[in-house]
């Protein structure tokens, strides 16, 4: 089950940032997670938002380069060892883990996160033999 991340390339210039997360707000979507890597000149925005498609749209729509790419939404127990339990299972197959980032730590005793893998069916096997929960779009907007 993949879910769909939108990336941002954005200018590493002041108030660039601002540009893109107004351009979201007002197409009425929401942010749920987001990782922002960059350099000197330019920035990688990834985002999880309620309805990736529109704000895929309306991102392009304002000029800026965006792009939806598929990524496995993660549920596991959020207690120590969970994460290193799933990461040495991937350790032991040709699987890369290319990034990842936290989602939300939620009351239950879970945590969820972001995985991009060079092999998601893979990937999900594996997480789902380690007891992990894999969410849907419609997971992800509920939270």
């Amino acid at each position: 089950m993949q879910a769909k991340q939108l990336s941002v390339f954005i200018e590493n210039r002041e108030g660039r940032l601002d540009e893109v997360l107004a351009v979201i707000k007002a197409a009425n979507v929401n942010i749920l997670s987001l990782s922002l890597a960059d350099t000197s000149e330019y920035g990688l925005l990834r985002l999880i938002v309620s309805d990736p498609a529109k704000a895929d749209a309306a991102l392009k729509a304002n000029g800026f380069s965006s792009m939806l790419t598929d990524v496995l939404v993660v549920r596991l127990m959020n207690k120590v060892g969970s994460l290193q339990a799933f990461l040495s299972e991937i350790a032991k197959t040709e699987i890369n883990l290319e990034y990842m980032y936290g989602l939300t730590i939620e009351k239950e005793g879970k945590a969820s996160l972001v995985i991009k893998a060079s092999d998601f069916s893979k990937a999900s096997e594996i997480l789902l033999k380690s007891g992990a929960e894999l969410l849907s779009a419609e997971d992800i907007a509920k939270l």
